[in-house]
């Protein structure tokens, strides 16, 4: 009797300790998961992205990832890699993520608009690649953004104004693309200097009193 209950005690144990891993598990994967999509849709000619294996656990081997202590990706540091292709919405799922590194390559294509899901997101850094489409509204919802680097590409639309609740931001730059609108003059824009948003040939200037000038031909 002494020997079943032994065992029954092991068995228990077994199971506990999956049931308590198996949230980061779980979690972990699905961050690669969203790394992969990402390499899917890249063009790669130097094969900086040559270590990120779908079969392992978690992507926090793989070069150019960083994690915390629980094994969640919090950077991603893609900068001048000279990588080609398309941003994936399956981005949005690295809710731990702080910083997303992707300037100077040759990305197109819009922003996704899961991005507003990165709630942990303190910078990021898409300039100079060839991404178009419009600033995503949802970006506003990035409570900890410090840093949104979007110049030096072909970005179309107005600036959201769902930007000037985010009271975290200190650095906004959208120069040179094709804005239109007007530019924000509240919460964090006061404080943004013009030459942030030069050459943009459609952005009309600061909003008169702080009231957003929306144009419907934008």
């Amino acid at each position: 009797m002494a020997v079943a209950a032994d065992v029954v005690a092991r068995t228990l144990a077994v199971v506990l300790a999956v049931a308590l891993l198996s949230p980061r598990l779980v979690s972990s994967n699905s961050e690669g998961d969203a790394l992969y999509a990402l390499r899917k849709s890249l063009s790669d000619p130097d094969n900086v992205l040559q270590s990120w294996d779908p079969t392992l656990v978690n992507p926090c081997t793989w070069f150019h990832i960083t994690c915390n202590q629980d094994n969640r990706v919090t950077r991603v540091d893609l900068g001048n890699s000279n990588l080609s292709g398309h941003l994936v919405p399956e981005l949005g799922h690295l809710e731990h993520l702080q910083y997303l590194e992707l300037y100077k390559n040759n990305i197109q294509g819009a922003i996704p608009a899961e991005f507003g899901n990165l709630k942990s997101l303190i910078s990021l850094d898409l300039y100079n690649n060839n991404i178009s489409g419009v600033i995503p509204p949802t970006l506003g919802k990035l409570k900890s953004l410090v840093f949104l680097r979007l110049n030096d590409n072909r970005l179309t639309g107005q600036i959201p104004r769902e930007l000037v609740k985010t009271s975290s931001l200190k650095v906004v730059d959208v120069s040179n693309n094709d804005l239109c609108g007007t530019i924000p003059t509240t919460g964090p824009f006061e404080h943004i200097p013009l030459n942030n948003f030069e050459n943009n040939p459609r952005l009309e200037g600061p909003e008169l009193q702080g009231l957003a000038m929306y144009d419907t031909n934008c």
